[in-house]
């Protein structure tokens, strides 16, 4: 009952918001086009070769759409099942290597933590990434424990190789160097080096390959540009090297890890030193899960190129290693768990409405966004303090598993609501409100420019791609192959623009405020059709009338 709840409000949860861009509606156009297309090999943006990621959430995502039509809850279904099956694999894991009582608090923490539980509703490849590497961590800790048999032991490895080509083709190489280096820093640092000879690695590399390979062969043979492009620049370059607009200090995912891991944060001191207890036997699984958190979070750390993202992977082991600790530890520090969370709750109730108030008498007024997200917020931050106090009450009685319930069921609504309550923000990211204008004087016949700006949702939403006009971004490398599929500069986009005019044929054009400004002062004939704070919509018909 307590799984299938979790199930139907995620599962539910997935359609309540507009698709944000850039992420969000960049990856539902994908595959969007690959649907409407119906070429599931060369993955295209707006029209234009598109190959800084491997097509696994392109094809959940086509798939989806075929079978459901389009939508927001389409777009998202791919990672709300990864989420989903993140929680129960690592809860299988803690069930079968530690045990049952183990098994249910990692579900229940996994399923509550705010970045896990964030990252599962939205389309994003994050989520992608990190549901097939919990599958893999997973498996390999179910097939290596003491207690397996032959038969188990070459499933699961299977499992976990095929949870790494997986990954792999969600996110690239990433998915399974990283599970590799765990493996290597794990047989060093427990003197394990027998555990390369249980990984069925003939098997397993031939399933590997099997899975992974054959849509890389196929796109480079279509498109030879693609292996350097993706192997040395999205690999190689984008960890060494600055300049991808996503570079922060060392310590960012150290300042993203705490409010990510809420609603378990005052456990985390706990979880990392349960990593060093060693246990009987020759597999060690709490030493293997503290690597696979350290390394992975290292790793990135040092990554020139940082999203927030890029660590949901370290949160099932992080679980598990709490689950251990919930099991195993007395009355008090499950009552400053629960007294931690409830003062962060309180804090986030007193924090924001300052914070607003700080922000409107800086700039003269808040954004209009913002001060519409603040009961979400708060009410947020009313379940935390209320279920850290409520926590805190079945802590000082010794009820343990009424403590880990009732924290669990906090993070996980006040998590969903805070995802929820971004949809008043969302919307006007993605410029939804245009929709109806836009579609009122837009048909197949018509040209769509995007001038000066590309809209990652608004195209999604249209249904149609636009042609770039003095934009070039991401779509570098794909326009240095096809060139034509942009105009050269703004010179050329005017001449169409009058020429069109001129013969009666309808253009569209989604500009932004400066280049709306430059084309005023150019005299170029053209009437607006909608705006908002971050975009105008002109045409080139000039004889309607204002919406």
């Amino acid at each position: 009952m307590l799984f299938g709840g979790f199930v139907l409000i995620t599962l539910c949860a997935l359609g309540v918001r507009t698709l944000v861009p850039p992420d969000e509606g960049r990856y539902a156009e994908i595959g969007r086009e690959m649907f409407a297309s119906g070429d599931w090999i060369t993955t295209r943006l707006n029209g234009i070769k598109y190959f800084e990621k491997p097509p696994l959430q392109a094809w959940m995502n086509a798939l989806t759409f075929t079978l459901f039509g389009l939508g927001e809850w389409q777009a998202r279904l791919w990672t709300g099942v990864c989420g989903i099956l993140g929680v129960v694999m690592t809860a299988w894991a803690g069930r079968v290597v530690f045990s049952p009582r183990v098994g249910l608090y990692a579900g229940l923490v996994l399923a509550s933590t705010l970045f896990w539980l964030a990252s599962g509703q939205i389309n994003s490849l994050d989520m992608s990434l990190s549901g097939m590497m919990a599958t893999s961590l997973a498996a390999v800790l179910i097939a290596q424990r003491d207690g397996a048999t032959t038969g188990q032991r070459r499933a699961w490895m299977l499992v976990a190789w095929a949870a790494m080509a997986l990954a792999v083709l969600a996110k690239g190489l990433v998915g399974v160097v990283l599970p590799g280096a765990v493996l290597v820093l794990y047989g060093a640092a427990a003197r394990d080096w027998r555990v390369w000879t249980r990984l069925h690695m003939g098997k397993g590399l031939l399933l590997f390959v099997a899975i992974a390979a054959p849509w890389f062969i196929l796109v480079a043979q279509r498109n030879p540009e693609q292996p350097h492009f993706f192997f040395i620049h999205e690999h190689v370059d984008r960890f060494l090297s600055p300049g991808h607009q996503r570079e922060g200090p060392w310590y960012a995912f150290i300042m993203l890890l705490l409010p990510g891991m809420l609603p378990w944060l005052g456990w985390l001191p706990h979880a990392l030193a349960e990593g060093v207890k060693r246990a009987p036997g020759r597999f060690q699984p709490r030493l293997l899960l503290l690597i696979w958190f350290v390394f992975i979070f290292v790793f990135f750390s040092m990554s020139s190129s940082k999203l927030p993202g890029y660590i949901v992977p370290v949160f099932p082991a992080l679980a598990l290693l709490t689950a251990l600790c919930l099991d195993a530890a007395g009355r008090r520090p499950h009552m400053v768990a629960a007294a931690l969370l409830a003062l962060v709750g309180a804090v986030l109730v007193v924090a924001v409405p300052v914070a607003l108030a700080t922000g409107a008498g800086a700039a003269g007024s808040a954004p209009h966004s913002l001060r519409s997200y603040q009961p979400w917020l708060m009410f947020a931050g009313c379940i935390l303090l209320v279920g850290g106090c409520l926590a805190w009450f079945h802590a000082a009685r010794g009820r343990r598993d009424p403590t880990v319930l009732t924290m669990a069921v906090a993070g996980f609504l006040a998590t969903h609501l805070i995802v929820a309550g971004f949809e008043v923000y969302g919307k006007d990211r993605a410029g939804t409100a245009l929709l109806p204008a836009i579609r009122a004087e837009l048909t197949p016949s018509t040209k769509l420019y995007a001038v000066g700006r590309y809209e990652q949702s608004l195209t999604f939403y249209l249904g149609r791609p636009a042609m770039l006009v003095e934009y070039v971004d991401e779509f570098a490398f794909g326009l240095q192959q096809e060139p034509r599929l942009a105009l050269s500069g703004l010179d050329e986009f005017v001449a169409l623009w009058r020429r069109d005019a001129a013969a009666g044929l309808p253009s569209m054009a989604i500009a932004s405020p400066a280049l709306y400004d430059r084309l005023r002062q150019r005299g170029v004939p053209m009437r607006l059709v909608a705006r908002d704070g971050r975009r105008l919509v002109i045409s080139n018909q000039l004889t309607k009338g204002l919406p």
